[in-house]
């Protein structure tokens, strides 16, 4: 499955917020961009080209902590001004002479106020590595315990609704790092589906509401009612597999029907096995849709 996606906009802004929406990413430092067209203004609207942009998802960067403003590099040619002082007098007028340095030629780093050098730093670039990797686990153990807590929340909320309707079926969840799963089973549940799955949609947002409310924090939720939604993906995977094959055959362009993100990614993943072939989106949400042409 390929982890990246292009998207076309108006700008470099505007194409990189709408691919980490498709991707469900909310912090853009957690993905890595690539700017493919830069947008083109045109002259009287002719010639006017969106801005491309390559999207995927990749691990948070932690910026290592330089040195302090004194430990700065300056310009080369430059160096420090030294102020002179005037030499120390004894009570006979003579200056003071100055002081020896250590046999060896070294020079004590308590007279310099010098770094220390050699096994000291080491160490010490060793101990910020170690707070790093305890930051990221942190991360990673806060991520499990929220995404815990929603999977309980969706599930209790999902049966208060089958409850609600009278109707007989089970729900299952699951968290597993990134998404929350939810299944709805019982073929008595396929009346939350509707028409071209119209309610099971409006079920989706309602879920992901009541996460957020109870929560207060964002959930990624996939939910399946009746397999509906796997046999979906699948149909949607094969489709659009097809119409990629076509394109690089005829050539030209296949703009899709509007979908959501999650049937975004699917086709996306699915032109992404087709060698030759591209796939990005176009247009702005709830009309958001995949457009298929070469390479």
């Amino acid at each position: 499955m390929v982890e990246w996606v292009e998207v076309k906009g108006v700008s470099v802004e505007v194409a990189v917020k709408a691919a980490l929406e498709e991707l469900g990413i909310e912090d853009e430092s957690r993905a890595e961009v690539k700017v493919l067209q830069e947008p083109q203004r045109g002259f009287l609207g002719i010639g006017r080209q969106d801005a491309i942009v390559r999207v995927k998802p990749g691990r948070k960067r932690k910026r290592s902590r330089k040195g302090s403003r004194s430990a700065r590099k300056r310009p080369s040619g430059q160096s420090t001004p030294k102020k002179k002082h005037p030499p120390h007098k004894k009570s006979g007028g003579k200056p003071t002479p100055k002081a020896k340095k250590p046999a060896g030629g070294r020079e004590q780093s308590k007279a310099r106020g010098g770094r220390r050098s050699g096994p000291g730093r080491k160490a010490g670039g060793d101990r910020v590595a170690e707070r790093e990797v305890e930051t990221v686990v942190g991360d990673e153990r806060t991520a499990q315990v929220v995404g815990d807590e929603q999977a309980a929340v969706v599930k209790d909320f999902l049966s208060g609704l089958l409850k609600e309707f009278g109707l007989e079926g089970q729900v299952e969840t699951r968290f597993d790092g990134r998404i929350l799963h939810a299944n709805v089973i019982g073929d008595q549940t396929e009346a939350l589906i509707g028409p071209k799955a119209s309610v099971m949609q409006a079920v989706h947002e309602l879920t992901k509401t009541v996460v957020q409310r109870r929560t207060a924090r964002n959930c990624r939720l996939r939910l399946d009612i009746a397999g509906y939604g796997e046999r979906r993906r699948r149909a949607l995977a094969i489709y659009a597999g097809q119409l990629a094959e076509q394109v690089l055959g005829e050539g030209g362009e296949i703009m899709l029907e509007p979908m959501n993100a999650a049937d975004r990614k699917v086709v996306h993943d699915a032109v992404a096995g087709v060698e030759g072939v591209r796939s990005y989106s176009e247009g702005v949400e709830p009309r958001r849709s995949v457009v298929i042409s070469l390479e």
